[in-house]
């Protein structure tokens, strides 16, 4: 058919050129494009970032990542330390559990060389929520299994059956359940009973008040990691937001919210309110800019805007959701490791740090706040 002859209002080939012109054109071209116009030069030495939990993983794990082990392996055996400390209330064993009283964990993985990612929602009564997403990744055809299903799935690979509510873990939760209200038949406890005693939640001690207060906390572990060989990957783990509606699943386990991994140009997780870097595709979305050029830093921060402005667009229906200056009522950090190694570490308020582990050694490193607190 000639193009004198197309129904009325139908494009010509003309037209669709000229449309796809103005596209490539546009903002959205680096986004768009498979390479991007900043695409780095593999690092050959190895890098480590992430949460400031992180830490003590990497101390471990660093060194075996200096001697050739896989991104893979050292980024989930960094989380794992966490993830089986029943002393830390934030991931894993004796984690957080939901205004029922159960334990449920979130978690991903995802591989920079083959682009694959597996993960696990809502998983109860197995430690290593990492390990069964990495088995979700190389042992099935799917991306993500969730509850009771998740759970069939670690006992059928042979993952122990576990309680995860510890006794510290449950006297918190039974705290926060006797003092929701005045009206109902459960007495809260007395001020004797809740002070002096300290908790550790994410590094830091915590009193009781603290734990089961209307701020409400979260717990997750974060690594990214670089290999000898310049390959990339990264995982997500955590027992998510305290006492949450039973079946909450935030940011951790969904691909480009709490992680994103790409070997063309880096990595990206996050932890704090995961429902703000699920609307703001937060991980995903600081590798694409860091494939249009951004540094880490600044692509964390540009994101980190973004979710500004939707808080404050969603504050209409949900006040709560803003402080009476009109900013976050609620904490994001991310971190972000380039394929060329650099990084960064940003959060929407506060000083506090995330992980690095380099040629310069194992540390932690002040995040960069977008607003002061």
């Amino acid at each position: 058919m000639s193009q004198a002859n197309l129904p009325k209002g139908q494009p010509n080939r003309r037209s669709l050129l000229l449309a796809a012109g103005a596209l490539a054109s546009g903002p959205a071209a680096a986004l768009n494009s498979a390479k991007g116009p900043a695409i780095h030069e593999s690092r050959k030495r190895p890098v480590m970032v992430g949460s400031a939990n992180a830490l003590r993983g990497m101390k471990t794990q660093y060194p075996r990542l200096l001697e050739g082990l896989e991104p893979l392996d050292a980024a989930v055996e960094v989380v794992k330390v966490v993830e089986a400390d029943p002393n830390d209330m934030s991931v894993g064993l004796g984690g957080m559990p939901d205004e029922e009283g159960r334990v449920t964990l979130d978690a991903a993985v995802m591989h920079g060389p083959t682009h694959n990612s597996g993960a696990v929602g809502a998983l109860e009564n197995t430690v290593h929520a990492v390990e069964v997403a990495r088995l979700v990744m190389e042992r099935t055809d799917h991306c993500m299994l969730v509850a009771q299903g998740a759970t069939r799935f670690a006992k059928q690979y042979g993952h122990p059956q576990v309680d995860l509510l510890t006794p510290k873990a449950r006297e918190v939760w039974l705290a926060w359940k006797e003092s929701m209200s005045g009206k109902d038949d459960r007495l809260a406890p007395k001020k004797s009973q809740k002070s002096g005693k300290l908790y550790e939640y994410m590094g830091e001690k915590w009193t009781l008040e603290q734990l089961i207060s209307d701020q409400r906390i979260t717990g997750t572990i974060h690594c990214s990691s670089l290999s000898l060989k310049g390959e990339l990957a990264c995982c997500t783990t955590t027992s998510g937001l305290s006492f949450k509606i039973p079946g909450r699943v935030g940011d951790s386990p969904i691909i480009g919210a709490g992680l994103y991994c790409d070997q063309e140009v880096g990595s990206a997780g996050g932890t704090g309110r995961g429902e703000s870097a699920i609307l703001s595709c937060a991980s995903f979305l600081c590798v694409e800019l860091l494939r249009s050029g951004m540094s880490p830093e600044e692509a964390g921060l540009t994101v980190l805007r973004r979710v500004t402005a939707q808080a404050q667009r969603a504050s209409a229906w949900q006040p709560e959701i803003v402080r009476a200056d009109g900013l976050p009522a609620f904490n994001l950090q991310l971190y972000l490791l380039g394929l060329d190694g650099k990084h960064a570490g940003v959060s929407l308020f506060g000083t506090s740090a995330y992980s690095v582990a380099d040629e310069e050694g194992v540390r932690h490193v002040p995040l960069v706040a977008l607003h002061a607190k």
